[in-house]
């Protein structure tokens, strides 16, 4: 069966019967379009942008576990934001292949304005993606001008014509590069008065010609706190006109609901249940493994976390016992200052570690422990306290914020520039 018949938003006869989930696991942008607010947590609202809560991928892969579960017939899991998938791309392709490791039945898409996007066509053609959409406002850099306040292309932040052509260019030399990979691709078109309302159906002819093969011509929603916060909506006589203009050249979505990034349930009849299983998960933390049942704690005397982990010249271990307390299993050295792979050595000595408590820690440790399964976290308080949040899967109550320059005041030995 053609995947894109159990796909709701490419398939208007799938809407009823097929779901999606968006999977908000993309916060970055690296445009900023005169339309855009991406204002967090009102659930009231329904326009790209907005999320209730950003997922990790690994995250993402326990809320689509529980859809699953409770709504066998989403069919779709797609990546809308609530930045750009591409501005985050490490998050996007890791959600993707989680998800598609556990779930390869199910339908994978993007969402994007395909700044970023040609790099990693071929990666997310072998992650199982079958459907991108790219939204396209102008072909014609003077329009697109207008709609863009800047666009940040190999790191320069881009401004008027100049920003409008880079981002176009992109855009379009993907739509071939997606189709010669096997891809429906899908082109969202902004409806924006006097701006670019004329110029879609020239936008239609182009993205054609390139291979695009359907076209959602969505209104402008007049949204507070953007330059575009002044104009009046499209009326129904344009949209119809800017709609009809450009089915000439491109078969037209006309049942598109202007979904959420974390858009979950049938089209234009969301789930709330279904939601609040994201702001669960969003709040929820599986901080421990079973293969790694410990947790590692800086401090000084076994009751507080209060040592920095450049200072530490031990670390207590403690685990959870049957009757749910903690207990101090060991007190490990640790290696000694000034071996160029001493964090590497560290990690190494925690391996039965799923945490690491600490009140301080430097950018070079962080960046190690990145690469590991053990987590780093900057706290205070009674180690009890932290333990009970941790076994219990609750995020810390005491989460330090701490920066480089914290170091050289919590130890007094540092120089600000991170452990060494």
């Amino acid at each position: 069966m053609n995947k894109s018949s159990k796909h709701p938003c490419f398939n208007a006869e799938a809407k009823g019967k097929y779901g999606r989930v968006h999977l908000p696991v993309a916060p970055k942008c690296n445009i900023q379009c005169k339309y855009c607010n991406r204002k967090y947590d009102c659930v009231n609202e329904s326009r790209p942008g907005v999320t209730s809560a950003v997922l990790s991928p690994e995250e993402a892969l326990r809320y689509v576990d529980k859809i699953r579960e409770k709504a066998p017939y989403i069919s779709t899991v797609g990546i809308a934001g609530p930045g750009d998938p591409f501005a985050n791309p490490e998050e996007t392709l890791k959600s993707i292949e989680l998800i598609n490791a556990k779930y390869p039945d199910m339908i994978f898409c993007l969402s994007t304005n395909g700044l970023g996007l040609y790099p990693y066509i071929d990666r997310i053609k072998e992650l199982g993606v079958t459907h991108v959409t790219i939204t396209i406002n102008a072909v014609d850099p003077e329009i697109g001008a207008k709609v863009y306040k800047w666009v940040h292309f190999k790191k320069r932040n881009l401004r008027g014509v100049e920003a409008a052509k880079a981002l176009m260019d992109e855009q379009l030399r993907c739509i071939p590069a997606l189709k010669e990979a096997g891809m429906t691709v899908k082109i969202n078109s902004i409806i924006v008065p006097d701006i670019n309302d004329k110029h879609i159906p020239e936008v239609a002819k182009k993205v054609k010609e390139l291979g695009a093969d359907i076209m959602n011509c969505i209104p402008l929603l007049v949204t507070e706190g953007t330059d575009f916060e002044n104009l009046e909506n499209p009326t129904q006589e344009m949209i119809a006109e800017v709609r009809d203009s450009a089915e000439k050249h491109l078969p037209m979505m006309r049942h598109c609901q202007r979904c959420r990034a974390d858009a979950v349930g049938l089209l234009g009849k969301d789930d709330k249940c279904l939601s609040g299983e994201l702001r669960k998960i969003s709040v929820e933390k599986n901080w421990i493994k079973k293969d790694r049942p410990c947790v590692a704690v800086a401090t000084y005397e076994g009751l507080l976390v209060n040592q920095h982990l450049g200072e530490a010249e031990c670390l207590h271990i403690f685990q959870q016992t049957e009757d749910g307390k903690f207990r101090t299993i060991e007190k490990r050295l640790a290696p000694p200052k000034g071996n160029d792979d001493r964090w590497e050595q560290v990690a190494e000595m925690l391996s039965d570690c799923s945490v690491l408590l600490v009140s301080g820690v430097g950018e070079k440790p962080l960046e190690t422990f990145k690469k590991t399964p053990i987590e780093v976290l900057k706290t205070g308080g009674l180690i009890d306290e932290n333990l009970k949040d941790i076994y219990a899967g609750r995020p810390l109550k005491n989460v330090a914020s701490g920066d480089i320059a914290s170091c050289r005041m919590s130890c007094g030995q540092g120089t600000g520039e991170g452990c060494c």
